[in-house]
């Protein structure tokens, strides 16, 4: 039999680390709402409710059925006194069935009040500080959670982890996450498995484009080209990440024509299972001589990047994939 969740009257999740905390809302809204139902369920903008708002409903009367919960969003924005005067005596007199969750992201001088701290505390609840480590801390922590996670991560893993996927620890424990399930409980993932199968936070931004080349759809390839420009991707280095995944998926295609077996059709290529069977379904729906052409479109094309050509790198670009996604 399931043992049903247990809370707490009041929770005060905050820090700089914005997408863990918002994470952190949405796992309780949406727990929230499976026990109580959406009538069970208030939700509370601070920037638009102030402290006196949330104390009010607080000592509301309700004909929710079961327990009761109240999720503010955005204390950040609220003051001191405000939140001293209005809303510690609401919870001071916070009901059994009640549970209030309040959530603060925080930057420079924007903080949750020290009286929201003092309340929570008084009222039985519990604080949780979500901050965004230093560079220097990731790889330890990544060690931490991989180990929680049934992986043996060596330190040489950890700093290239961190080099490959950037400083977002949402993103690293992702990554830990299918690195666990890739090679399994009590695993020792090291630089090898690691460079296998994590992908490159610059070359994950360039997934899109590359498969709407490869699915020959050139209008979806021109908007996400003109997209990442837009964001400040480098030009060449997108030409040299397009030529690779077309590179990939030509030598696939030549090896199914030459009668190699799917499962075998990318063995020896430096890339993990998964992307390996994603490969493979895009060679299936090509063919080589259409990718050797292509190829060689992507050859000129980085040719242009080193100067090669008397127009500017943008409009061969956009030319090319006009050519190549066709």
């Amino acid at each position: 039999m399931a043992t049903s969740p247990q809370f707490e009257t009041a929770y005060l999740i905050h820090g700089d680390d914005h997408g863990r905390v918002a994470e952190r809302r949405g796992r309780l809204a949406a727990l929230a709402a499976e026990v109580s139902g959406a009538g069970g369920v208030e939700a509370f903008d601070a920037s638009q409710a102030g402290p006196d708002e949330v104390g009010a409903a607080l000592g509301a009367m309700t004909f929710a059925m079961g327990r009761r919960f109240l999720i503010v969003d955005g204390c950040e924005a609220w003051k001191e006194k405000e939140v001293a005067e209005s809303l510690g005596p609401a919870m001071a007199a916070i009901g059994d069935e009640t549970t209030v969750a309040f959530f603060a992201c925080e930057d420079g001088r924007r903080k949750a009040p020290a009286s929201l701290h003092e309340a929570v505390a008084a009222a039985g609840g519990k604080v949780s500080a979500e901050m965004t480590l230093k560079a220097r801390e990731l790889p330890r922590w990544a060690v931490g959670q991989a180990s929680a996670l049934g992986l043996s991560l060596d330190g040489a893993a950890a700093q290239l982890l961190v080099a490959q996927v950037g400083e977002r620890q949402q993103r690293i424990t992702r990554e830990l996450e299918k690195l666990a399930l890739e090679y399994g409980p009590g695993a020792a993932i090291g630089v090898e498995e690691v460079e296998a199968s994590v992908a490159d936070s610059s070359e994950l931004a360039v997934w899109a484009l590359v498969d709407a080349i490869v699915a020959h759809d050139p209008r979806a390839a021109t908007r996400t080209y003109l997209e990442l420009r837009s964001q400040g991707e480098d030009g060449p280095r997108l030409a040299g990440l397009m030529a690779r995944r077309v590179r990939e998926v030509l030598t696939i295609a030549e090896r199914l024509e030459a009668g190699v077996a799917a499962s075998d059709a990318a063995a020896g290529l430096r890339m993990s299972p998964y992307a390996a069977k994603r490969r493979v379904a895009e060679a299936r729906g090509s063919d080589a001589g259409g990718l050797r052409r292509a190829l060689e479109a992507m050859a000129r094309l980085e040719l242009a990047g080193r100067g090669a050509s008397r127009l500017d790198f943008d409009t061969v670009a956009l030319r090319t994939i006009a050519v190549v996604a066709s």
